[in-house]
């Protein structure tokens, strides 16, 4: 099994590659998407979290609320880890789960957004990170999220540099073309995975 991370900036394009490794034949484990799987309805992960913050961190329906949640953590180091502690755990069971499901000769990609600024690096086989410079991410953010400019710079600003993001990696996607480009570095970094894992 050969295991990779899969990084890079917020408006990099790291979904896109993610979907067409996928499409490929990779088992894509998306760190973000479990976090949100876990604190559903009916959860123990959610009932956790009403436990600790409240009853007013649930929407009418009875699902979280994540903006209202978020104002509560994160402007408070405190209160950010004490939902950590809740919701990480969680989180790195599914992944075991699903990891533990995984054929032996499976290339299991880790989508995990903030890699280089949690040191994880170290855990993967293979680090791949998807480049852009940071205008066209800039652009993209406004274009596709419509995300005034001011605070797309400040998420690009509260990442890791794209100089670390490149220290860490193994394999770099440049994603400032178009979308054929795009498909040809990934069926390229797909080769050297399928390569790595000994099965090209």
């Amino acid at each position: 099994m050969l295991t990779t991370g899969l990084t890079g900036g917020i408006g990099s394009g790291k979904s896109e590659v993610s979907k067409r490794l996928a499409a490929r034949g990779a088992m894509v484990i998306d760190a973000d998407k479990i976090a949100r799987e876990v604190v559903e309805p009916g959860t123990p992960g959610l009932a956790k979290v009403v436990a600790a913050f409240g009853e007013g961190v649930l929407r009418p329906d009875g699902s979280l609320d994540r903006e209202r949640l978020g104002s509560i953590v994160f402007n408070d180091a405190e209160r950010l880890a004490e939902l950590n502690a809740i919701v990480h755990p969680l989180v790195g069971e599914r992944v075991a789960e699903l990891r533990s499901q995984a054929p032996d000769d499976a290339i299991v990609v880790y989508d995990v957004p903030l890699l280089v600024e949690n040191n994880l690096a170290s855990m993967y086989d293979v680090v791949i990170v998807v480049d852009a410079a940071d205008e066209v991410r800039v652009r993209r953010l406004a274009e596709h999220r419509g995300m005034p400019e001011a605070d797309a710079r400040a998420r690009i600003a509260a990442q890791a540099s794209r100089e670390d993001r490149l220290a860490a990696a193994d394999l770099v996607v440049p994603n400032e073309g178009s979308l054929d480009e795009l498909d040809a570095r990934v069926a390229e970094v797909w080769h050297e995975l399928t390569r790595r894992a000994g099965r090209g």
